[in-house]
């Protein structure tokens, strides 16, 4: 077994590269990854899911160079996907990673696992009976429901979280209903980040960004999404209850059964990705340690560069 490495190493010390969905965080990853002998951890949670991969703009391994990632398929569609399970997976693979004399980077834009990773959030204690009554509103009267419940409750834990994920919203009420205190209390408080970890944040232009989320949704439809939800119908898509939700595939389920066409999917996955897209960036740029940089520049990695290891 090799040493474990010194937490201050700088030779070890995991990069985050983080922010709004579309703005260049993979290609940076991968340039700093060859550059600095590193390994990719992801941390976009619908990576996670086997055979998800037009929807998720999964790099195809083709096109990983050759770069070990981890945290990607390692989900069946019918798994339910937790913070928890995430966290407890990724520390492990950032540790292995650095026992080895290596610089984990890890890359994603899902809000609570970068805060679950990075400030070693410990989870609130869950009751199955609270549980049970806030999953039996959702399973009777949907997602609308549970959202309005929530704003109630919580106003602050009904605009962080997805409107369509009603998961969530079911473990956000679970947690204040048994703390007594807003689901946003449980969150660690931000401070130094585990291992020492330079975050680094991408973002572009709104409009530049608007453009290329278009693109990207015109881009999935045209290269097989629909064929790809298709063939996930018999592993369980339906009946997963964080895939099925997951943007893109909660269109395209409409698609295939008839609800709306794809043009009118295509539109709402748009907007759908544009709103959530605002909630990153709402989370993210509250978080001061982040250095921001500019997912445009023609200089980008080089600027990475300058802030991981300052001239």
């Amino acid at each position: 077994m090799p040493d474990e490495p010194d937490s201050h190493d700088p030779a070890t010390t995991p990069i985050a590269v983080i922010g709004p969905t579309a703005t260049g965080k993979s290609d940076l990853a991968l340039d700093l990854a060859e550059t600095l002998g590193g390994e990719i951890v992801n941390i976009d949670a619908m990576q996670q899911y086997r055979g998800m991969d037009i929807g998720t703009a999964k790099l195809p391994a083709a096109d990983r160079r050759g770069i070990p990632h981890h945290q990607l398929d390692v989900l069946e569609v019918t798994d339910i996907a937790t913070v928890a399970r995430y966290q407890g997976a990724a520390v492990s693979d950032v540790d292995d990673i650095r026992s080895r004399g290596r610089r984990p980077i890890i890359v994603g834009g899902s809000m609570m696992y970068v805060q679950s990773l990075l400030d070693e959030w410990a989870f609130p204690a869950t009751d199955p009976v609270v549980r049970a009554k806030w999953e039996d509103v959702l399973d009777r009267d949907g997602v609308d429901e549970i959202h309005r419940a929530l704003t109630a409750a919580d106003p602050e834990a009904a605009a962080s979280i997805l409107p369509t994920d009603g998961r969530r919203m079911v473990r956000a009420l679970e947690v204040v209903e048994l703390t007594g205190q807003p689901f946003a209390a449980s969150a660690p408080k931000i401070g130094e980040p585990r291992w020492g970890t330079i975050i680094l944040g991408v973002d572009r232009d709104t409009a530049e960004l608007d453009a290329r989320i278009d693109t990207r949704t015109r881009l999935m439809f045209d290269t097989g999404l629909l064929d790809e939800v298709e063939s996930l119908l018999g592993l369980g898509l339906r009946e997963g209850v964080t895939a099925s939700r997951a943007i893109g595939y909660a269109q395209a389920l409409e698609v295939l059964a008839g609800e709306y066409d794809i043009e009118h999917a295509r539109e709402r996955t748009f907007i759908g990705t544009r709103r959530y897209v605002r909630r990153q960036r709402s989370w993210f740029r509250r978080d001061d340690r982040v250095c921001w940089l500019d997912g445009a520049s023609s200089t980008l990695t080089s600027d990475a560069l300058g802030v991981i290891d300052p001239p």
